[in-house]
């Protein structure tokens, strides 16, 4: 199987790694756009490669649901299908067993979901998931999980660890492609002694890679960073470390400054089809009306196609409007915005200058109110 790491240079806890994949070698850290049902919304794949995209992400309940694991798998898994030629990474439907906390129902054997598009019962099960994600072909799978919601009680999280820990022996045993990579996911909440249980327990299981799991549900910045910081304290310098569902800038910067190489969330496309873009300094609100007369371009610095063609005031225009090309330019905009700073994270990382980087993107981001949380992240990954 073509699956490596590799880690070219470091600046601290920050690492700038080479991935070597089935379909791919992608450099990190980087960002992946969520395509949660084969697709990112509004956004063609040929976009997605001009403006950087490096990794796409989909997710096995929602395949699993519709159009099924055969039929993808029929029509040449998520690379023939979807026409994204480049790596591909399936979460296993771990999430969703949180999200989708008010249709499901848990216990050792999996989740049964009662399905949010037609009410019938779903089981969902370790082994299956695995089925699933071998049949849409990625060629990183995710180990099934349950991602516990904030807050939690420390039994409730405990058990949940275990319980993870027994799906993730389970996922192994399930797996019988060599072209894919399974990633084990770590849990705990923000409880630190389980947290480093969880993490110490799931490197045990000597994997291609391994996730950092249950962050960023509603757990303050200060909590979240202090496990990430733990995280990566204790997994495996020689392996891809995956913070899943984060995507604000500012917390990318700040787990890439603790040692993280991948990341995904629909920060960026959602916020675009709500009408914001993603600038430097914050968020642009397309639907104020003070921009109706900015000849501006969103960002002066961005290379994207929406800064290269359009001003503010037409996309504002469009969003007022409730025209979908507004959305789809914002959400290239926005993911392009990500992948440009993550592409700088990496320059920086490369002439040992992460530090300074991640400063001047905080000053200009918060001017004067750097918050606590993120100084912490800083000096915690040998940066300040």
């Amino acid at each position: 199987m073509s699956f490596a790491f590799h880690r070219l240079a470091q600046t601290g806890r920050a690492r700038l790694g080479r991935l070597e994949t089935p379909h791919g070698t992608v450099t990190t850290p980087l960002f992946m756009p969520v395509g949660t049902q084969g697709s990112v919304k509004g956004l063609l794949p040929k976009d997605l490669e001009e403006i950087g995209s490096q990794i796409l992400l989909a997710n096995t309940y929602h395949l699993l649901l519709r159009p099924g694991p055969e039929r993808v798998r029929a029509l040449g898994g998520l690379h023939g299908f979807a026409g994204w030629k480049g790596p591909w990474l399936t979460d296993s439907g771990g999430f969703q067993v949180m999200s989708l906390g008010h249709l499901r129902r848990i216990d050792e054997e999996g989740v049964v979901f009662q399905s949010h598009l037609n009410g019938d019962l779903v089981h969902l099960t370790p082994e299956r998931s695995i089925a699933v994600q071998e049949a849409l072909g990625a060629d990183i799978i995710m180990a099934f999980d349950e991602c516990p919601p904030y807050p939690s009680s420390r039994a409730y999280l405990e058990a949940s660890l275990e319980r993870t820990l027994r799906w993730l022996e389970r996922s192994l045993r399930a797996k019988t492609r060599t072209d894919q990579a399974l990633f084990g996911i770590a849990q705990g909440g923000t409880d630190p002694g389980l947290r480093r249980r969880s993490t110490l327990e799931t490197i045990r299981f000597d994997l291609p890679g391994y996730a950092i799991g249950g962050l960023a549900v509603g757990e303050p910045k200060e909590e979240m960073f202090r496990m990430v910081a733990l995280s990566t304290e204790l997994l495996p310098e020689g392996r891809p470390r995956y913070l899943m569902g984060v995507g604000h800038p500012e917390d990318l910067v700040a787990a890439i400054g603790l040692g993280v190489d991948l990341f995904d969330c629909v920060y960026p496309t959602r916020t675009g089809r709500f009408g914001y873009a993603l600038v430097p300094e914050g968020r642009l609100n397309l639907k104020s009306g003070r921009h109706l007369e900015e000849a501006t371009p969103l960002d002066p610095e961005c290379d994207c196609y929406a800064c290269r063609t359009f001003s503010r005031a037409y996309l504002a225009h469009l969003v007022r409007a409730g025209e979908m090309l507004g959305a789809v330019l914002l959400s290239l905009h926005n993911l392009r915005y990500l992948h440009r700073l993550t592409e700088a994270a990496r320059a920086a990382i490369g002439r040992g200058a992460y530090g300074d980087f991640a400063l001047a993107f905080a000053e200009r981001r918060f001017g004067k109110g750097v918050p606590p949380w993120f100084l912490e992240a800083l000096r915690a990954g040998g940066h300040l």
